[in-house]
C-alpha cells in the first residue's frame, strides 16, 4: 500500500528547489523517495536538458534522464545510497553520493556545473577526410514499415582550416552508387532512376564556407548539398571530438555531424513506384556522420 500522497513536496535536503511545489494526487511508497535538485551553470542560470543518471551502489543505472527547461531532476527510487552523474555539453560532469530516505525529498540541492575547456581546435591549413576512419550514414523508414538504416561505402572530402575558424570551407563528394542497404534488391531500386539515378548524377556534393560556433564543442556548418541534380541549403548539427594521433603518431581531428533531408526538396518523389503498390521510402531520411581528418600530405 501507498505511505503518504504527496499534496506537497517541501524542501527536505533539496536547498534551492522550488517552494511551494506541487505534485497533486502523487502516490509515494513507503519504501520510496523523490531524489531531486537543480543544475545550475557558473552564474546561477537553469542548464537545460543535462543529462543526469542515478547509479546504485554496484553501478548499476536505477533512472536516467534529461533536465527539465528549469535545471531541474526529479526522480522517484527506492530509498538507499545512490551515486548521482549530471554532464552537460561544454561543463565539466558532476558526480556525487546522495541518500534517499523514504517517503522524503532528498538530494544535494543545487548543482553548479563548471564550465570545461573547449577542446584544441585543429591548426590552419589543408585538411582531408581519413576513408577507414570515417561513415557516412543514414536512417529512414519504408511507408507502413520498419527503419532502414544504410551507408555509403565510398567517399572523400577536403577541408580548408583557417586562421579563425569561422572562415573554414569544406568539399565532400560521395560516390552514389555506393549506397549500401545490406539489401541487393533494395539497393538495386535505390540506384536506379526512382532514387538516385546513379547513371544521371554520379554524385552527392557538399560545400561549406560557414561555420558558425554554437556554444562549447557544438558547430553550425551549412552549405550546398547537391543531391539528383538539385541543390538545397542545408546545416549539419556538428560536435567537434577534438585531436588525437593515429597509430602512426599522425595528428586528426574528429568530429560527429547530423541533418535530416526531405526527399521531395530534391524531387524525389517516386510517383511510378507509389502508383506499383511499392513501399517505398518515407518522406525524411536522417543523416549521420562520423569524421576524422588528417592533415592533407
Amino acid at each position: 500500500m501507498f505511505g503518504r500522497w504527496f499534496g506537497s513536496i517541501g524542501n527536505k535536503g533539496a536547498k534551492g528547489a522550488a517552494h511551494g511545489s506541487t505534485l497533486a494526487g502523487f502516490a509515494l511508497p513507503d519504501s520510496a523517495g523523490v531524489l531531486s535538485c537543480r543544475v545550475l551553470d557558473p552564474v546561477g542560470e537553469a542548464v537545460r536538458r543535462a543529462e543526469f543518471g542515478v547509479m546504485d551502489a554496484s553501478g548499476r543505472k536505477i533512472v536516467a534522464g534529461e533536465t527539465d527547461p528549469y535545471g531541474n531532476v526529479l526522480a522517484t527510487v527506492p530509498a538507499g545510497e545512490y551515486r548521482l552523474a549530471v554532464t552537460a555539453e561544454g561543463f565539466t560532469p558532476f558526480h556525487g553520493s546522495v541518500s534517499v530516505a523514504g517517503g522524503e525529498r532528498s538530494g544535494p540541492g543545487e548543482v553548479t556545473l563548471q564550465a570545461s575547456a573547449p577542446p584544441q581546435l585543429p591548426d590552419a591549413g589543408e585538411w582531408e577526410i581519413e576513408p577507414m576512419h570515417s561513415q557516412i550514414g543514414f536512417t529512414a523508414r519504408h511507408i507502413g514499415m520498419a527503419r532502414i538504416h544504410g551507408r555509403f561505402n565510398t567517399f572523400a572530402g577536403a577541408v580548408r582550416i583557417a586562421d579563425r575558424m569561422e572562415n573554414s570551407a569544406m568539399h565532400v563528394i560521395i560516390d552514389a552508387a555506393s549506397i549500401d542497404t545490406n539489401v541487393q534488391m533494395r539497393d538495386d531500386h535505390l540506384r536506379s532512376g526512382d532514387f538516385l539515378d546513379v547513371g544521371r548524377y554520379p554524385t552527392l556534393e557538399f560545400y561549406s564556407d560557414r561555420f558558425v560556433h554554437r556554444g562549447g564543442t557544438r558547430w553550425g556548418v551549412s552549405g550546398a548539398l547537391t543531391l539528383h541534380g538539385v541543390s538545397r541549403t542545408v546545416t549539419l548539427d556538428t560536435q567537434y571530438l577534438g585531436l588525437g594521433n593515429g597509430l602512426e603518431g599522425e595528428t586528426r581531428a574528429a568530429c560527429r555531424a547530423s541533418t535530416e533531408l526531405h526527399r521531395e526538396d530534391f524531387t524525389l518523389t517516386w510517383q511510378t513506384m507509389l502508383a506499383r503498390g511499392i513501399a517505398v521510402v518515407g518522406p525524411s531520411i536522417s543523416i549521420d556522420m562520423d569524421i576524422q581528418i588528417v592533415p592533407k600530405g
